[in-house]
């Protein structure tokens, strides 16, 4: 559990139909570390540039799996390299290199070769400087989350390949990330258009400032590289521009939010198609001809998912006591399922294209001709290109300074999510609410059980649900767009990132315990349901989930004997314990993404 988010004390929770209610506490940064579990330890992933995936972020961040970089992702780093030296040595202008950077771009930091000695002692020193005043950047309170900290550096490894790194940059990383070593990180001062405060205090760490945590105990950083055999880095050429010019905090956080969503949207899923069992539903509204009057491929796939779990069941029986149609939030409730299910692939699909691509200015291009493109052998374009030289193995290209940086459209990918999970929410809470009305139970528990035997079963508290909508409601505000025109004016947007990512983790979170009071209520009913007629059936992936969480919360138990907190929080630790696709592993296929392209050159 403790690789997870930030599961905070987000007080709430319980229900079930029994539901004892607690207060809800807002959703806030733990002060206490959270370390990784190794789970994955004996793993190694190779980072190419172009394929990491959402599964190998986690691998790598959560559990401990190691990482290396592929001969191509070498060659195209060290091209990168070259290129950056070749063309300060051609005498090209290069921003934060030979030039400065933000509103310092037009001052001179020196002029011809870098690699003679005294240009070399100038940036060797020069840079040592920038990387140990990273330990002074950003703000707190410290990010306690190892495996945040450790996907932050898993995907800046994975997209310097395209950058201008020194070698000993790259692999200082890539050792760091091995040894786990996981510098001690601030959650503030990015403003989400290149998360430079996060990055440099990772970089300090590397040159032994700061702290840093080694195998998950605190101590200096220098230590902390000694302890695992590592020796301070020596940055050179451009190296902090290299590490600190990227997104990684908000793409780090973007993945873990894919991660953790798919697990909800999973249980959502799951959770609802026992509540179709408990309300005895009428389920022709995820019925395939039905779908197939509206055919949006997500919200098919999902009505045809939670068909797929409830087959077998007693709903598909004739029943003369069965209404004939669900209370709104019941019969729309895959609608709104299968809407955040597309809002999800949106936001993966930009994940995966943002951690396999380049954030970073100037776009360092090795291998271009002034006839790789029209444009290219314009003036515009010509005072910018590289003849090749000794320093760049002979190979040419262009350094150009460029906008990639700015985050988006994965920026209004995951405030779209967290708007997409809200409605869905406000479903859910909905849904909890309406089984207190017998019009659509048409039964109440008093019909099907006896007094004795509701004294050994939690009973109903209604507000809880209610405050946890509003807690996630919360989220679902979208930030306000600014553009603070900083750094003597040049820097005049802001993406807020950080904001939004947290933010919609939050929204996941706080969800999770929102399902967790939807799982209560209709596990409560579903026995409720076999009370009245033994011989009913659920469907398969039901009855397996109902069994389990009966082994954490039986259904009969003396009051006396009842875990001593609030059940919600039972069934919410019960459902991070076990995925929902430990009862549900099949399904149909979901649709299928555009295939997204990767980060790549012009041809020659």
């Amino acid at each position: 559990m403790l690789e997870r988010i930030a599961k905070i004390p987000l007080c709430a929770l319980t229900v079930t139909v029994a539901l004892f209610a607690a207060p809800a506490l807002a959703f806030e940064a733990t002060t206490t570390y959270q370390p990784i579990a190794e789970a994955a330890a004996a793993k190694t992933i190779t980072l190419t540039g172009h394929d990491l995936t959402i599964d190998q972020v986690i691998d790598i961040a959560r559990n401990g799996a190691k990482v290396e970089l592929s001969p191509e992702a070498l060659q195209r780093s060290a091209d990168a390299y070259g290129l950056l030296l070749e063309g300060a040595a051609e005498g090209v202008t290069i921003y934060w290199f030979n030039r400065g950077a933000g509103d310092q771009r037009e001052t001179v930091i020196f002029s011809g070769d870098p690699t003679t000695p005294e240009n070399t002692k100038l940036l060797k020193d020069q840079q040592l400087a920038r990387f140990k005043g990273g330990v002074t950047r950003g703000y707190g309170p410290e990010l306690q989350e190892e495996a945040l900290v450790r996907a932050i550096m898993a995907i800046r490894a994975n997209t310097m390949s395209y950058e201008a790194a020194s070698p000993q940059l790259t692999r200082a990383l890539v050792d760091m990330l091995n040894k786990r070593v996981t510098p001690v990180v601030q959650s503030r001062g990015t403003l989400g258009e290149g998360d430079l405060a996060t990055l440099g205090n990772i970089g300090a760490a590397m040159v032994g400032e700061g702290e840093a945590y080694f195998r998950g105990v605190r101590m200096p950083a220098a230590q902390a590289l000694a302890e695992a055999g590592l020796k301070p880095l020596e940055p050179f050429a451009a190296d902090q521009a290299a590490l600190i010019s990227t997104n990684a905090y908000a793409q780090a956080q973007a993945a873990l939010l894919v991660e953790d969503a798919r697990k909800l949207l999973e249980w959502t899923d799951l959770s609802y198609a026992m509540g179709l069992n408990g309300m005895n539903s009428s389920v022709t509204p995820i019925s395939a001809p039905v779908q197939a009057m509206r055919p949006y491929p997500w919200l098919t796939w999902d009505a045809a998912r939670i068909m797929d779990m409830i087959k077998g069941s007693y709903l598909f029986d004739e029943d003369p006591a069965r209404i004939i149609q669900d209370p709104e939030s019941m019969r729309a409730s895959s609608q709104r399922q299968g809407s955040a299910w597309q809002a999800w692939a949106d936001l993966r699909d930009s994940v995966l294209l943002s951690i396999n691509s380049s954030d970073h200015n100037p776009a360092v291009l090795p291998g271009l001709t002034p006839q790789s493109s029209p444009e290219l052998s314009t003036p515009q374009f010509m005072q910018y290109y590289i003849k090749g030289g000794k320093l760049s193995n002979g190979k040419s290209g262009y350094i150009f300074s460029n906008a990639n940086w700015d985050p988006y459209p994965m920026a209004n990918q995951v405030e779209a999510f967290t708007l997409a999970l809200t409605n869905l929410g406000v479903a859910v809470a909905q849904r909890i609410e309406r089984f207190r009305n017998p019009f659509f139970t048409v039964i109440k528990p008093a019909d099907v059980l006896s007094a004795d035997q509701r004294k050994d079963i939690p009973t109903f508290d209604g507000y809880l649900p209610t405050d946890l909508w509003q807690d996630l409601a919360d989220r679902g505000t979208p930030v306000t767009p600014a553009g603070q025109a900083i750094v003597a004016t040049v820097e005049d947007l802001e993406a807020q990132t950080r904001i939004k990512t947290t933010r919609a983790r939050e929204a996941v979170d706080v969800s999770f315990h929102l399902v967790a009071q939807d799982l209560l209520t209709a596990s409560y009913w579903m026995e409720l349901r076999k009370a009245q007629k033994p011989e009913r059936k659920f469907g398969e992936a039901p009855t397996a989930a109902l069994a389990a969480l009966r082994k954490v919360i039986p259904w009969h138990q003396p009051a006396a004997e009842r875990p001593r907190r609030p059940l919600g929080m039972v069934a919410y630790d019960f459902m991070q314990d076990n995925p929902a696709a430990n009862f549900y592993p099949g399904g149909p296929q979901a649709p299928k993404s555009a295939t997204a392209p990767t980060a790549g050159v012009l041809p020659n």
